[in-house]
């Protein structure tokens, strides 16, 4: 029996009622994002959550002065102290602020910043939208009131975790800064906080940026010095064993653990470790990103760069909670308007939403709670488990994809400031 198809005329008044619904939604940005907040502050008067990151935060770097920064634990959830010693030493400051003032100004300063990983991301878009310097204002606060909805974006804010921070200042130094040594101490300064954003030093190599990957490694180099005088006992025990202790995170199995460690061992029912399952997984996301990012950089295609090693810094990783995946906004933004097979691109923007809006982790993890301690995974929560992983390798593929379109634009990055592969082969930044 054969299927019938839409009729031309049928998809033509679909497109039609689609661009209209847009411009409407365009034309009240402002009120829908003052929708989004207000509808946000509601929920977190409801239901306040309780952010025992950023408690770990507050009530641990006092801990860097006394040498015992990583016996501490905190008092209300038992939780250590995971990162580098310098990011103790940033996160000092709020130790000397009240707990209230401390969660509302952080808070805030989360929200500001997925504004800025929304507008930064825009900014390095290829063809029409980087051509308008970015998404534009109205097109920024539609995605701001979508994204503060987004799982990881969520999670991120309930937790009080730095991740929307720190992605906010590698994007800005990647997309506003005009100096290769700020784009280089946007991108050393964020790995030395929490080492995750250090791939963006692979983004730095694979366009073909040295002055500015120099300068990154050399601020990271000062990270790590400045840790160290403040905490030299510290400092030897991180650097020396517990930077390759996974399991002092967490439980690498985990369903909130999304990376190809924890979802390789979830479908074996056991902890990988770095042996053959994962390496070959690791093999083919490796090989994947890089060609993507090379089909990026060949298009000049920045954003589609970024995304492509962002992504794969989260899948090689031994843990990235579905917290850490707020890079999931820069993909889906450049899913939407990059270049490429746009069914392919719709279909991975689609998975995305699915996956992030519908809170599919949340979900898995209320199930695997309920199982016995060490109990294998049922076979439908290990598939379900590779929700992230799954969305980011339809993501990689169809930035892989874009090489056989022939007709996106250069981006305005290639056009007015001559500093990647594709716009300049070799060249640096002026």
């Amino acid at each position: 029996m054969r299927t019938s198809r839409p009729s031309p005329a049928a998809r033509e008044t679909t497109t039609r009622a689609f661009d209209v619904v847009r411009q409407r939604a365009l034309d009240h940005a402002p009120w829908l994002l003052l929708l989004s907040l207000a509808v946000h502050a509601v929920v977190l008067v409801v239901a306040p959550p309780d952010p025992f990151d950023l408690r770990v935060y507050w009530e641990a770097s006092p801990q860097v002065r006394s040498g015992r920064l990583y016996d501490f634990r905190a008092a209300s959830s038992g939780l250590p102290f995971t990162y580098p010693p310098f990011a103790a030493v940033v996160f000092l400051p709020l130790s000397y602020v009240p707990w209230p003032v401390a969660v509302v100004g952080w808070h805030l300063l989360s929200l500001a910043a997925l504004a800025v990983v929304v507008g930064c991301a825009g900014r390095l878009l290829p063809g029409r939208a980087g051509a308008r310097r970015g998404l534009g204002r109205d097109r920024v606060m539609l995605w701001v009131a979508g994204a503060l909805w987004l799982e990881p974006v969520r999670h991120t804010l309930d937790l009080g975790q730095v991740n929307l921070i720190l992605a906010a200042l590698v994007l800005w130094g990647l997309a506003a800064a005009e100096e290769a040594g700020a784009v280089g101490a946007a991108v050393g300064v964020a790995a030395g906080v929490k080492l995750t954003p250090a791939v963006g030093g692979a983004y730095l190599l694979l366009t073909r940026q040295w002055r500015a990957a120099l300068a990154a490694c050399v601020v990271f180099v000062g990270t790590l010095a400045l840790g160290w005088s403040v905490a030299p006992r510290e400092s030897e025990r991180y650097w020396s064993s517990l930077v390759v202790e996974p399991e002092r995170v967490g439980l690498v199995t985990s369903v909130r653990n999304q990376s190809l460690r924890g979802a390789v061992g979830r479908a074996l029912g056991h902890d990988v470790g770095f042996d053959a399952p994962w390496l070959l997984a690791a093999l083919v996301v490796t090989v994947l990103a890089g060609y993507a990012g090379w089909v990026a950089v060949r298009r000049a295609d920045l954003l589609g760069a970024l995304v492509a090693v962002q992504l794969a810094g989260l899948l090689l990783v031994p843990i990235s909670w579905s917290h850490h995946w707020v890079w999931c906004v820069p993909a889906m933004i450049w899913l939407r308007y990059g270049p490429g097979p746009r069914a392919l691109r719709l279909t991975a923007l689609a998975a995305w939403a699915l996956a992030t809006a519908g809170r599919v982790v949340p979900q898995l993890n209320r199930v695997e709670a309920v199982l016995p301690p060490g109990a294998p995974a049922p076979g439908l929560l290990a598939v379900a488990g590779w929700v992230y992983a799954v969305c980011a390798l339809l993501t990689l593929v169809a930035i892989a994809a874009a090489g056989r379109d022939r007709t996106a634009g250069t981006s305005r990055a290639a056009r007015h400031r001559p500093r990647t592969a594709a716009a300049a082969p070799g060249a640096d930044r002026p």
